[in-house]
């Protein structure tokens, strides 16, 4: 019974078991249930370690990266590029439904325009067989009806089965089931977990339970977040490998994250012990993982490799503020056999992060704030997208990004360069270092250069890809707000080959036009080189909420890029089309 999502508490069996006659089921009805009101998502805390000890670099890099609720939210974490299936969102800022499937359109928006005539195959129509006091939504066929409830949050479907008999049986046969520890908020961490396993077993109940309510429909994407305390996790683990059992389970998530609080290195280790174990304990639902988010552990040398190989259908693994209990050790994962698609790592506390062979991998996302570079590229042929991010504290030698990618990674296409308004950590080099990594590459974004910054550097990334037809370039200067305190800023020098041309760019859009002879010169050394550009894009600067003085930036900001373009524009005879936007 899911007490945690009804308000106020009702007892367990008037939640989800039949109602004994239509004046009590009238009765139920008229029930004013209120949402709870969460007032903070337990898994959008950072974990701070109390690092007494160790060098205020490490202590900043563990509690770095704070994380939205979207990202938190098990029910709307990305579907790897694949068709999602029906998302039922039970946090989150879209929390109650989602934009309806081709099949959903359909379904809700099958008529067509007034005064037009579209010839159509209709099917008959729906013949409802409405019983005397009997609505017309509740004489709907149950398909309709689970598709109109999948489409809400899960305490709103728990909402409509306990008031209702004809209802009731239709929060079981969800085939999709996100569950997060946010909503049974308690006093304690043992009544939180407590609240949370009562919430899962009822909503998946074990298969020798032989009563109405018995799940009729087996459900093909479970998401669950929760903290990973020891006396509950063999609740979990056993109510997971149930469901299962019925053999037609796609999509498995785990989201596991700490307790907002902070915690020794000792504690940290013994949570990823305990991780572990439960990984060890229940082989079978580890087996058939797709997605695992981890946040605030510490893990041994070896336990992330170990971990990896246990998850047979392991996609994608995100690894937020955890480290390595020695965090002067590497981190190297070598999995030649593991399905691995996706990894992220969010200020992860280590040496340095060696992917020696992960022969799936086709997206790495990393943020680091310690030593360059953060990671080294193995045997990773089926890698298309990279996306580096970097905070320096104190300043550190910038290094060539030959060093850091691998030439097994010829199917490289899209590069994305963060660096945060701080100074440049790649080090521009000879175009024939890049041209094995670089030959596929289509679309590179540099963001947050700081203003003062020279640009030219940044064709030699153009020069060494010879297939890049999108760069884009951010350069707006961060908002008063916004600590700029970090290494040193020092401008980068190169100069282009001469003759160089490049015949497949087709869009260059810039952000930031402060110092608008600097950008002017920057877009005329493209357009001379890039003989088939086609399209030149000036954004204008992102609005900052509360802040008086960006509407005085914005309207600086557009001025800027009607004179940049006027003078282009003027200046150019070709057909280069110039936009603002």
């Amino acid at each position: 019974c899911l007490r945690s999502f009804l308000s106020p508490p009702l007892p367990c069996s008037s939640l989800l078991s039949p109602q004994p006659s239509s004046r009590e089921e009238s009765s139920a009805a008229q029930i004013h249930f209120n949402p709870i009101q969460c007032t903070h998502d337990p898994c959008n805390h950072q974990i701070e370690a109390n690092h007494a000890s160790e060098p205020l670099a490490a202590r900043q890099q563990h509690a770095g990266g704070g994380v939205d609720e979207e990202e938190e939210d098990p029910s709307i974490w990305p579907r790897g590029g694949c068709a999602a299936p029906r998302a039922v969102q039970t946090d989150g800022p879209h929390a109650g439904g989602e934009k309806p499937s081709l099949g959903g359109r359909r379904a809700l928006d099958a008529s067509p325009s007034i005064g037009l005539r579209i010839p159509t195959m209709e099917s008959p129509p729906l013949k409802l067989n409405v019983g005397r006091g009997e609505d017309r939504i509740s004489a709907l066929p149950d398909e309709l009806l689970l598709r109109t409830l999948e489409r809400l949050a899960l305490r709103d479907a728990v909402r409509a089965g306990a008031v209702s008999t004809r209802w009731r049986h239709l929060p079981h046969q969800l085939s999709l089931v996100a569950l997060g520890i946010r909503h049974f908020r308690r006093a304690t961490l043992a009544e939180t977990m407590d609240a949370f396993a009562a919430a899962l077993l009822s909503v998946c109940p074990p298969a020798e339970r032989h009563c109405e309510c018995q799940r009729s429909y087996a459900i093909k994407d479970l998401r669950l977040c929760f903290y990973p305390s020891a006396p509950h996790l063999s609740s979990i683990g056993r109510t997971v490998e149930d469901v299962l059992s019925c053999g037609r389970t796609e999509s498995l998530e785990f989201l596991i994250s700490l307790l907002p609080g902070e915690y020794t290195p000792s504690q940290l280790a013994e949570f990823g012990q305990q991780l572990m174990s439960f990984s060890r304990a229940y082989q079978d639902a580890f087996r058939c993982l797709t997605r695992l988010s981890l946040k605030g552990l510490a893990f041994g040398d070896s336990d992330l490799n170990d971990l990896i190989r246990a998850c047979d259908k392991l996609k994608c693994l995100t690894l937020r503020s955890c480290r390595l209990v020695h965090r002067h050790s590497v981190l190297k994962i070598d999995t030649p056999f593991s399905g691995l698609q996706e990894l992220e790592f969010i200020h992860f506390v280590c040496r340095r992060i060696e992917l020696i062979s992960v022969p799936k991998l086709s997206k790495v996302d990393c943020h680091w704030s310690l030593k360059n570079p953060p990671v080294r590229f193995g045997y990773v042929p089926e890698l298309c997208e990279v996306s580096l991010t970097r905070q320096p504290k104190v300043w550190k030698a910038p290094f060539l990004l030959s060093k850091c990618l691998s030439r097994s990674a010829t199917n490289l296409s899209k590069l994305h360069l963060n660096f945060y308004h701080q100074m440049i950590w790649i080090q521009p080099e000879q175009p024939n270092q890049l041209a094995v990594i670089f030959s596929n590459l289509t679309d590179v974004g540099l963001f947050c250069i700081f203003p003062e910054c020279d640009l030219s550097w940044t064709l030699f990334i153009l020069e060494a890809a010879p297939a890049l037809q999108k760069l884009h370039l951010s350069r707006a200067r961060p908002c008063a707000k916004v600590s700029e305190e970090g290494a040193e800023k020092t401008n980068v020098v190169w100069g282009p080959s001469n003759g160089f041309k490049h015949f497949n760019l087709k869009w260059l859009e810039i952000q930031g036009l402060e110092e608008e002879g600097k950008v002017t010169n920057y877009i005329r050394l493209v357009m001379e080189r890039a003989v088939g550009l086609k399209k030149i894009v000036l954004l204008g600067e992102p609005p900052c909420e509360d802040c008086t003085d960006c509407e005085i930036k914005s309207q600086v900001d557009e001025a800027s890029r009607r004179r940049v373009k006027e003078e282009l524009a003027h200046e150019s005879s070709s057909s280069v089309e110039i936009i603002m936007r």
